[in-house]
């Protein structure tokens, strides 16, 4: 046997040795793969023979697997599904198909699902999956599709589509005004500089960026840092600081008079809003009309 053909067993051992490792047991293997437990069992040990490794350690009538065994079955487990992805993706409409897609938790809250359905409406013969994901990450060994991105078009091995900007503002609750020393809506950013910050773990030079576009020293007190928009925007209108937030993300808030505008002074930066997409992946139907989609939203939306 070549050395190639060595590393890749058949279909049938790879699925034998999945079930059997999620289900932990052979015979249950068996009955989820309509097959007898001898079946199983052979099919097993055939990986084992043809790889050269104990991937089960058997006792009596009962299976666990081997620390490389745990390895191999998350990895054959994850190739697996990348194949049952790929063989509905082919079954379906060459238009259609699965879109797995990242989003950032509080922008697919607050902008894409409330204009989401008009997509599906669109693209009914795509079907949508969504996870959440703070920061870039690998597409090799991540199954999506696509992401959409806060940042720069610099994430290597793909192709970025800019979307739109973020327009940040200084804001905070009203009755963190009313109790503050100086008694008055803040006039200046030197104002603002006197009040609590609230950070973002994200944007970690956001406020430093502000200050600095407006001729200040930032305040050398690190205040509160929040890992999402949400919980920022929840602290400041819990009153406990100044949240530097885009206007488009808490209108809502701004509307309902929970949170006020310090200053119509918003952050300038390079940043914003783009849909990643790995370049294997480019010329995939869903993903170019997911794109094309978003383009329509963020013209009709700019003034947001």
């Amino acid at each position: 046997m070549s050395s190639q053909r060595r590393l890749i067993p058949s279909t049938s051992m790879l699925m034998a040795f999945d079930a059997s490792a999620r289900c932990g047991s052979f015979t249950a293997a068996a009955q989820e793969l309509d097959l007898t437990q001898g079946a199983i069992s052979r099919q097993v040990s055939a990986v084992e023979a043809q790889l050269n490794v104990a991937l089960f350690h058997r006792v009596k009538k009962s299976i666990q697997l081997t620390e490389v065994g745990k390895i191999y079955a998350q990895e054959i487990g994850a190739a697996l599904k990348l194949v049952r992805n790929g063989s509905l993706n082919a079954m379906r409409n060459q238009q259609g198909g699965i879109l797995n897609l990242a989003i950032l938790p509080t922008f697919g809250m607050r902008w894409l699902m409330p204009l989401f359905p008009d997509f599906l409406n669109q693209n009914p013969q795509i079907t949508v999956n969504f996870t959440s994901k703070l920061s870039p990450f690998d597409f090799d060994t991540a199954d999506l599709h696509a992401a959409i991105h806060f940042g720069l078009p610099n994430w290597p091995n793909t192709d970025s589509t800019f979307l739109m900007k973020e327009e940040a503002i200084p804001v905070s609750a009203p009755s963190l005004i009313a109790k503050h020393p100086f008694k008055h809506h803040p006039k200046h950013p030197e104002d603002v500089a006197k009040l609590p910050l609230l950070g973002l773990e994200t944007r970690p030079q956001a406020w430093a960026n502000w200050f600095e576009q407006n001729t200040v020293t930032p305040p050398t007190e690190r205040g509160m840092v929040f890992e999402q928009f949400a919980l920022v925007t929840q602290a400041a209108i819990a009153g406990l600081g100044v949240a530097l937030l885009p206007r488009f993300l808490i209108q809502t808030e701004l509307d309902r008079g929970e949170l006020v505008t310090l200053l119509d002074v918003p952050a300038r930066s390079d940043e914003g809003y783009y849909l990643v997409t790995p370049t294997h992946r480019t010329s995939y139907a869903p993903t170019i009309a997911l794109k094309k989609w978003l383009l329509e939203q963020t013209s009709e939306n700019s003034g947001n």
